[in-house]
């Protein structure tokens, strides 16, 4: 009869370890989503070794987070006990790897100006898709005895989407402050609109037009202009954020609206896991047969 401590190297027991063998099932339940983050997750390896040889702690602190984050979909499927469609979930790991490996490290956001808006833009359109599950799978329960319209369903998933974007743009705002980073990336423009300089300190607008360099201790920038330090990057990313948000919350109205035979929106919207699927509760019973 084999010991204690031989069970529980073979068969992990407690809240994490259950987690993470349900996790592992979780991963390889979809054949083509597990390709995506098979292929992903070597990349990100592959890139973490070469900046360790390149002696860059930063960029394989990302590598690290990046590794993590790409197991993050199916942790919330496991705990939540829901079913990801596997569109959603391989946009979701495509978009963790653009944003962190191909943004950061790959310095896409800087090589290509319209990398981080067409992030946001995505970000806005698959937030209001989980938002949007969230009040459905609540709306198709049948012991809350409620049923929501339509357009309640669209505005909440349209908030939800919007809340997101503010809360991470509170986040960069918080790192830029605090931590001297640059996640609010700055913009070169070429005029101004100011009250500042109204020599009599009130609220007379006057302006500054073609800009081409601006002086520090003496020494030209070299931009072309002026420095917005992320106001206006801030405010583009929310109104993508915006367009994102609307138009999922319109398919998403379509598709409450025709009671749910929009195939289209339903590759974006989660749904209640399947008995047979929940591999959590399969691995705590697989726990109990071997005690």
């Amino acid at each position: 009869m084999k010991n204690s401590k031989e069970r529980k190297r073979k068969h992990p027991k407690g809240w994490w370890g259950l987690r993470m063998k349900a996790v592992k099932l979780e991963i390889a339940e979809h054949k083509s989503s597990f390709a995506v983050y098979l292929v992903l997750r070597a990349l990100v390896i592959l890139v973490m070794v070469l900046q360790i040889l390149n002696r860059n702690y930063e960029h394989v602190f990302y590598c690290v987070l990046t590794l993590l984050l790409l197991t993050v979909p199916s942790f919330l499927q496991v705990e939540l006990k829901i079913e990801f469609p596997t569109t959603l979930e391989i946009i979701i790991l495509v978009f963790i790897f653009a944003a962190e490996i191909l943004g950061e490290i790959g310095s896409y956001y800087t090589k290509y100006p319209y990398w981080d808006t067409v992030l946001h833009t995505m970000n806005g359109f698959l937030a209001a898709a989980i938002g949007f599950s969230l009040v459905d799978i609540l709306n198709r329960e049948r012991h809350d005895h409620f049923q929501l319209s339509p357009l309640y369903m669209a505005i909440v998933a349209f908030c939800f989407s919007m809340t997101i974007g503010v809360l991470w743009e509170f986040f960069e705002f918080g790192m830029d402050m605090l931590a001297h980073t640059d996640m609010q990336k700055d913009t070169i423009i070429n005029s101004i609109s100011t009250v500042m300089l109204d020599p009599a300190g009130g609220t007379k607008v006057y302006h500054i037009r073609n800009i081409e360099e601006v002086l520090i201790h003496g020494e030209p920038l070299g931009l072309g202009g002026y420095l917005d330090i992320g106001l206006i990057d801030t405010m583009e990313d929310l109104f993508v954020n915006f367009i994102g948000a609307v138009v999922f919350s319109i398919i998403g109205f379509f598709y409450v609206k025709s009671r749910g035979k929009g195939r289209f929106a339903r590759r974006f919207i989660p749904r209640h896991k399947a008995k047979d699927a929940d591999y959590l509760e399969q691995v705590r019973r697989e726990e109990s047969r071997v005690e």
